[in-house]
């Protein structure tokens, strides 16, 4: 039978359940709030906590929220009501997820009837910034330099065409053998 000297040399990670005085990685594997405390510094001052001011809505796994977080989108409307039901789940669910997605897809329809109702109008060219392509050369860059945008519409536009042909075959031979 193998001695623990011997086993220690051949597998990695022998000894991981020692005791904590010996391992070098216990400070970062305490679960703790003070950090202070785990590195031995009393200078160490730790984040203050950010007060929220409108709704975050919070995954089910956290028991509070992290010292800093984003606050320019709370939930409103009806996305806002998905979003409320999608954090019911785990985030470890595809349906948490799906639920979020279809989410940000009846916000951008929100924001679209918002837009109407205030006769704000959509420009897709200037939202897209199509403009620049016309300034500087941005069109030309386009071509040549092997940018893989590029090489996607030359494939898109022979998958397109052959389509096209291949339609265009199917009708043809079935007039004829009608």
């Amino acid at each position: 039978m193998p001695t623990a000297t011997t086993l220690k040399s051949n597998i990695k990670g022998w000894g991981t359940d020692l005791d904590s005085r010996n391992r070098p990685g216990i400070p970062r594997e305490k679960n703790d709030e003070s950090v202070a405390d785990i590195l031995g510094r009393d200078e160490y001052e730790l984040i203050p906590r950010q007060v929220p001011h409108v709704e975050i809505l919070v995954s089910n796994e956290h028991k509070k929220l992290p010292p800093i977080f984003g606050t320019s989108c709370p939930p409103r409307g009806i996305s806002g009501m998905i979003r409320r039901f999608a954090f019911r789940y785990s985030e470890g669910e595809k349906a948490h997820w799906f639920i979020l997605i279809f989410a940000d897809r009846v916000d951008v329809l929100e924001n679209r009837l918002s837009d109407l109702v205030r006769l704000r109008f959509h420009n897709p060219f200037k939202d897209r910034g199509l403009g620049a392509e016309f300034h500087k050369g941005g069109f030309m860059n386009r071509f040549g330099k092997g940018r893989a945008d590029t090489k996607r519409f030359l494939l898109e536009a022979l998958v397109a065409t052959s389509a096209i042909g291949v339609g265009a075959f199917v009708l043809r031979s079935r007039r004829h053998s009608a």
